[in-house]
């Protein structure tokens, strides 16, 4: 009768972890207004990206109109994509690229696509948050560009290549098996993210295509591809760092059909959410889905600290389901067999079961 009252609490425990990971949904804001070369893939990312929402429990949100960079606008979502956008100026003007800066400080996460790299190349907070920044002895030498950290510098023309795996562990990469071919652009930079604290979880293998160009900039080795920074250095001082994620890949409409690539971009989007720094995991977050936190509230222009001292700490303990948990949970609910894999019919199935166990106990109790 012990056995079946541990169980019957257990199957409870693991219902309110599964409530709690899947009650909030993270809002993502994606942004693909281009004012150089223009992707065609980039409708096509939008609409597989809106038809995958449901399965990592995002609503996103596009747009290419800049005026959507406003302080209050901004601070309803939990993170902001930059979708193979291109050029400088118009992208963002001042007051839009300030109310960037301000939803960095505040906790805001960050994740960019393809030539999002190729976006933005003298707005610093930018560029830092993508992972780009070169010393200034080493910028010398090149154009006032550099000294701001520009990150894209060119890519040879499209081939299969091959890309190695160095972060197999990463929810972005753990489905991906340690050599993946791919059809895309080996991206080079102007500089190593990894200089910034970025973390690559991927590496075009340069013995696995050809490439004619001529390299200017030392972008580190292996080569970076995608990688992670777990506090986004696009932040002033004061400020508290969400995560930012970037992926070189992304370039073919036939890339956005593909499952593993698509794999690939919605883990680094679930990783990215799940910093507690925004209101999807963290009720005292001060940017993110507002309907997750009724009493929140405004706040004022320039880099603030959080209300709580957990909001400045991402692993601080009290927040909404770690990542670890969640993770856990997730593979939990991948196990089940369709259509018991959508979350709502996970919980509603795993109720129902909770029910039968407690059902049973109550009667062998008597």
């Amino acid at each position: 009768m012990s056995t079946l009252c541990l169980l019957y609490l257990s199957f409870w425990t693991l219902l309110a972890q599964l409530e709690s990971v899947y009650a909030t949904q993270a809002r993502v804001l994606i942004y693909s207004r281009t004012l150089g070369f223009r992707h065609d893939s980039i409708p096509t990312a939008i609409d597989v990206l809106k038809a995958k929402q449901e399965s990592i429990n995002v609503e996103f949100t596009s747009t290419e109109d800049p005026s959507q960079f406003t302080d209050s606008t901004l601070s309803g979502y939990d993170a902001l994509l930059f979708l193979s956008t291109t050029g400088e100026g118009k992208v963002l003007d001042a007051d839009g690229i300030a109310s960037f800066q301000k939803y960095l400080n505040l906790g805001g996460n960050f994740v960019a696509i393809h030539s999002a790299s190729d976006t933005l190349r003298n707005t610093t907070c930018y560029t830092r948050e993508l992972g780009a920044s070169l010393p200034l002895e080493t910028s010398r030498e090149f154009s006032l560009t550099s000294i701001q950290g520009s990150i894209f510098d060119y890519h040879p023309a499209l081939q299969n290549f091959t890309v190695d795996v160095f972060g197999p562990s990463h929810p972005s990469t753990s489905m991906l098996p340690a050599q993946w071919t791919v059809q895309d652009e080996a991206y080079n930079f102007e500089s190593d993210p990894r200089a910034l604290g970025a973390v690559v979880v991927l590496s075009a293998n340069e013995s696995s295509y050809v490439d004619t160009g001529v390299r200017r900039f030392d972008q580190g080795t292996p080569h970076p591809t995608a990688w992670y920074q777990e506090k986004g250095a696009g932040i002033q001082a004061g400020g508290v760092a969400g995560r930012s994620f970037y992926t070189s890949l992304g370039h073919l409409n036939e890339t956005w059909q593909d499952e593993l690539f698509l794999s690939h971009v919605l883990g680094g989007i679930s990783w990215a959410l799940q910093s507690n720094t925004t209101r999807a995991f963290n009720s005292s977050a001060l940017v993110g889905n507002q309907e997750n936190n009724s009493t929140a509230t405004s706040t004022s222009v320039g880099p603030q600290p959080t209300k709580s001292p957990q909001a400045q700490n991402n692993n601080a303990p009290g927040m909404a389901t770690s990542y670890v948990q969640a993770t856990i949970i997730q593979k939990l609910v991948d196990m089940l067999p369709k259509p018991f894999s959508r979350p709502s019919t996970a919980i509603i199935a795993g109720t129902l079961f909770v029910v039968v166990i407690g059902q049973v106990a109550v009667k062998l109790l008597k």
